[in-house]
């Protein structure tokens, strides 16, 4: 049986203009639920995200069974990969700071008796010390203060124990072109259409601060962490729109997302970057 447990976490962490944006993005069912269909389909979101799960399954085939943490599991979807493609494997935790993706977590992995989902923010966990064998943290640091999401991290995963984080990447022209471009265009747009009374576009603020991968290591080695491996995924040679515009044609990425993953960083660098670590032992 699925568990649940309310555990809310100091909210004093980052500015609360930013948290109000992040909380407001995941704040109801429908916004669980619009998540987790955004897996779906033939859009952009939905080849960033196969590519990340893809990206992130291969990770944990290198590391140790056992205890397993999914920190910012949002409505489920690693978790319910993990019980489906390997349920003996790990006894999975999962924790996110909105009820409602822990709602929706739940309702994901109804049936199984190796779950326990939590409400809580990687910045403040209620997990014991050196407690898990696996920590991922996929698509979460983005969001919060990745320092001290990082030093919770180390904390709760064991002396040699993996960990697993993704990050967009800030340095991609994808992203640049979607974040300095595409989105701007998109509110002068949408506020345009405002005045004219029939609003069709927006862009929100989302709160991400993304960190570019060198900075990324160094603020893992400085919370205890030693980075081990890292591939850069969501590979795309296109930005916004032209992605949006060609998604009729470049499907290859469902049945091969392998094809999405490289270890180089050019000549097309991923929208997002994913890190393996280990937590360094006590005598080190």
């Amino acid at each position: 049986m699925v568990s649940s447990r309310i555990a809310w976490a100091n909210r004093s962490t980052g500015s609360p203009t930013r948290d109000a944006a992040v909380v407001a993005q995941y704040l109801t069912s429908d916004n669980a639920a619009s998540y987790a269909a955004s897996y779906e389909g033939w859009r952009s979101s939905a080849r960033y995200f196969c590519s990340r799960l893809y990206a992130v399954d291969q990770a944990l085939r290198a590391g140790p069974q056992g205890r397993l943490l999914d920190v910012g599991c949002g409505p489920g979807m690693l978790v319910r990969h993990l019980l489906d493609t390997r349920p003996e494997e790990f006894q999975i935790t999962g924790c996110d700071q909105s009820p409602a993706m822990i709602d929706a977590a739940i309702a994901r992995s109804k049936g199984s008796g190796n779950v326990e989902l939590t409400v809580a923010r990687v910045e403040k966990m209620p997990f014991p010390d050196k407690h898990f064998d696996v920590v991922v943290a996929m698509g979460v640091l983005e969001y919060a203060d990745a320092g001290d999401g990082l030093r919770e991290i180390a904390r709760v995963v064991r002396p040699g124990g993996l960990v697993v984080v993704t990050m967009l990447n800030p340095l991609s022209p994808y992203r640049l072109v979607e974040w300095f471009v595409y989105w701007p265009l998109l509110r002068v747009l949408g506020r345009a259409e405002r005045l004219l009374g029939a609003q069709r576009h927006a862009a929100d603020t989302s709160g991400i601060r993304a960190i570019p991968l060198t900075r990324l290591r160094r603020m893992m080695r400085e919370s205890g962490l030693t980075p081990q491996d890292a591939v850069h995924y969501d590979v795309t040679p296109l930005v916004p729109p032209l992605d949006r515009l060609a998604r009729r044609w470049s499907r290859k990425w469902r049945d091969h997302p392998e094809r999405t993953v490289s270890r180089r960083a050019r000549p097309w660098p991923g929208t997002a970057y994913l890190v393996t670590a280990r937590r360094r032992t006590d005598d080190a």
